[in-house]
């Protein structure tokens, strides 16, 4: 079994694989250009974070129905559930569905529909994080928020994600100030491709509580000693970063640096359909990568639990079970 973590930075339409595509796009009468899914997982090779998004957003064209949020919902918990993940903070993009057609409450729906079952099916509890597509508008955002009030008890934060490049946290200033006002927790992705002075705005205009990838943040030493002063958690994905040439390699992937820094960073998987593993597919490459011994890869999920948005009870528990995993021939 392999270690017990909890996965922070996971979009839910990143787990669409191309099997379940290709059934539900039979399911609702689409057809993919692709002959099958062979051909469209050799489709994802990507150049950088854009050619990602293109190829990721026109697949979304399959995702129509309640029924398929939560099969796409379900057959993600069910391969987390393999991976050792006890808790997932999963984000999702409402923009991307309803721009086209889709009802937000068919996807919230959905989605819920598959999580309130996760921790009875799997032994995974859950939250759900509505994201921003920070290429959209501030009005967008604003709108899509207001729109989702009727679900505030069913999202229990706020993100920001898409292309980063041009597009600084600031913009979203007033979504945020209603999500803290609303009593939602915040998050944002920064310092990916864009600067590490994103990663200062996040945290002072928008009030974010933790940073999605935030590797540039080795950039600046005095945002580096603030991090590990406050403790903001940082969510890596390291698969993605290589895919998406943030990094070269996973060996040059700066994961040490970061821990040996004091920062409190997790790994999670990201869109781990597109980017060839799942979250304990990325603990097994960081491992051999970067020889991580066992207590650095117990550290890893140790922090995942502190990072997250559990409750006190069930916080406690999971980093229990961490601390009582029993490494043998097979490492998380």
């Amino acid at each position: 079994m392999p270690l017990p973590k909890a996965e922070l930075h996971l979009h839910i339409e990143g787990t669409l694989e191309p099997e379940l595509a290709f059934a539900l796009a039979a399911r609702n009468g689409i057809t993919l250009p692709y002959a099958d899914t062979e051909e469209l997982r050799r489709a994802y090779s990507f150049s950088d974070l854009q050619s990602f998004l293109d190829l990721y957003y026109a697949l979304m064209a399959v995702l129509r129905t309640e029924d398929d949020f939560a099969d796409l919902a379900d057959a993600y918990l069910a391969r987390a559930a393999e991976q050792g993940v006890r808790h997932a903070e999963i984000f999702f993009d409402p923009q991307a569905h309803t721009a086209r057609g889709v009802p937000l409450g068919t996807v919230v729906q959905g989605l819920t529909r598959a999580l309130a079952r996760a921790e009875e099916r799997y032994g995974i509890s859950t939250r759900l994080i509505m994201c921003f597509l920070r290429d959209q508008s501030a009005e967008s955002a604003l709108e899509t928020f207001e729109a989702a009030r009727p679900y505030f008890d069913r999202i229990s934060g706020i993100g920001l994600d898409s292309a980063e490049v041009g597009n600084p946290p600031a913009k979203f200033r007033e979504v945020y100030r209603r999500a803290a006002e609303a009593g939602l927790r915040r998050v944002a992705h920064a310092g990916e491709e864009g600067p590490a002075g994103y990663i200062t705005e996040a945290l002072d205009v928008l009030g974010v509580e933790r940073i999605d990838h935030g590797l540039r943040c080795l950039e600046d030493a005095d945002l580096v000693d603030r991090l590990v002063r406050e403790q903001i958690p940082l969510t890596l994905c390291p698969l993605s970063n290589v895919r998406l040439r943030c990094i070269d390699t996973l060996a040059d992937h700066p994961l040490r640096t970061m821990l040996a820094a004091g920062l409190l960073v997790t790994v999670n998987s990201d869109d781990p359909a597109y980017f060839g593993g799942y979250v304990d597919d990325n603990f097994r490459a960081v491992e051999a990568a970067l020889d991580l011994d066992p207590e650095t890869l117990r550290l890893l999920a140790a922090n995942s639990f502190r990072a997250s948005f559990l409750d006190d009870e069930r916080h406690a528990l999971l980093l229990a079970e961490v601390a009582a995993y029993e490494f043998g021939r097979t490492v998380a």
